[in-house]
């Protein structure tokens, strides 16, 4: 065979909305001033939501939980965008789309308290919990597109990820199997730039994450991720093409997340200030802001009213999070969400959790099972101290 060429295509890139506030009218989605500030109102909650939160987390009232600062729009613009027979798979970074898809503020504290229940909302929906481990949620993100198109329904599998997570085997082998498959799944990166403390620059040689999906024979775009226009039209068009069968659509939001990775995270340590103030120009808030006091659709004064509501929801529903709290709910439930049945060893676990909770630690040194006996017996073992 000789030296020949072979064409794997192109990836798109779509920018509607520039940092003063203007719009190319000519890509401007059909939405009307209702649909638009709510845009605005679920962008502008999540922001100050994260906000009093980091507040909560610094005085020890809430545990530790990743912000979302700064990535607004390439949520919301994807929350919005999605139906409610769409099925959300999120990370750990999405409260905009939990907010635009009806998650309570009361509900949100409570998942950061470490509050099962603060999943209570999840029954009888299309949203499937957080996932901490990277990129897990891109394997059963696949499964879940699959069972879609063998149940014939006009729905997608939506997976957010970010930056970091297309360097794991996971996200590979979802959007892989979804290619091959010719499943209803969109997987949507939040490229944010930093995996924890590693750049994106470090993560892959590629130019663009956008452009993995070439590999896999699916379509690829690369988005504005700090403009909603520009995220909403992408999510609609990769929507409209997993209903039709035309299979999976990879969605590359370039965003920033401008503040920590987690509050455990300090993130001077890795990134400059330079780096920050350069991207403040960006801020997809200020942007959508800028563009709906132009076209009259807000006022400064109905902003300021806005921002005293949403102040008021925020402390209303942490209240209802903390008289949760204080109920008479068990702290350790957690441990019977994990399987259907609760295993020996867990079940072992929780027993010894509550023994240390009331001040009794009956077992010495009770940080594992006892070896050669396995977890039914050293619940026999923790019994038999009982007595």
């Amino acid at each position: 065979m000789p030296r020949g060429k072979i064409e794997l295509g192109s990836v798109e890139t779509l920018s509607i909305l520039d940092c003063k506030g203007t719009v190319d009218e000519g890509l401007m989605p059909l939405l009307d001033n209702k649909t638009l500030l709510k845009a605005y109102r679920l962008m502008l909650l999540g922001r100050r939501l994260d906000e009093q939160a980091m507040r909560y987390q610094r005085q020890g009232r809430i545990g530790t939980f990743a912000p979302n600062i700064g990535q607004e729009a390439a949520q919301v613009g994807a929350g919005l965008a999605m139906k409610k027979e769409d099925w959300f798979a999120p990370s750990f970074r999405e409260l905009g789309v939990w907010l635009a898809r009806g998650m309570t503020i009361k509900n949100y504290f409570l998942g950061w308290m470490g509050i099962e229940d603060g999943n209570s909302g999840l029954k009888g929906t299309a949203n499937v919990p957080v996932a901490v481990p990277v990129a897990t949620q891109c394997t059963y993100a696949a499964g879940i597109a699959w069972g879609i198109k063998l149940d014939k329904k006009k729905a997608a599998c939506v997976v957010f990820f970010g930056d970091g997570a297309t360097s794991e085997g996971s996200f590979h082998e979802g959007i892989n199997f979804c290619g091959a498959m010719n499943l209803p799944a969109v997987y949507f990166c939040q490229n944010n730039q930093w995996a924890i403390s590693t750049p994106r620059k470090k993560q892959t040689k590629s130019e663009t994450i956008a452009q993995k999906a070439i590999a896999y024979g699916i379509h690829g775009i690369q988005v504005d991720g700090n403009d909603f226009f520009s995220v909403y039209v992408a999510s609609i068009e990769a929507l409209k093409r997993a209903y039709e069968g035309k299979g999976p659509t990879l969605v590359e939001a370039i965003t920033y997340r401008r503040s920590v990775h987690t509050t455990a995270d300090d993130p001077r340590v890795y990134r400059s200030e330079k780096e920050e103030k350069e991207w403040d120009e960006k801020d997809p808030i200020h942007r959508m802001r800028s563009y709906l006091e132009k076209k009259k659709i807000l006022t400064k004064e109905d902003n300021e009213k806005l921002e005293a509501v949403i102040a008021a929801e925020i402390k209303a529903g942490y209240v209802e999070a903390e008289a949760y709290r204080n109920s008479n709910i068990d702290p350790l439930s957690y441990f019977d969400y994990i399987y259907k049945e609760i295993p020996p060893y867990l079940k072992w676990q929780k027993e010894i959790a509550r023994h240390h909770l009331k001040g009794r630690n009956v077992i010495k040194g009770a940080t594992e099972p006892v070896k050669g006996t396995g977890g039914a017996a050293a619940v026999g073992q923790l019994e038999e101290a009982e007595d």
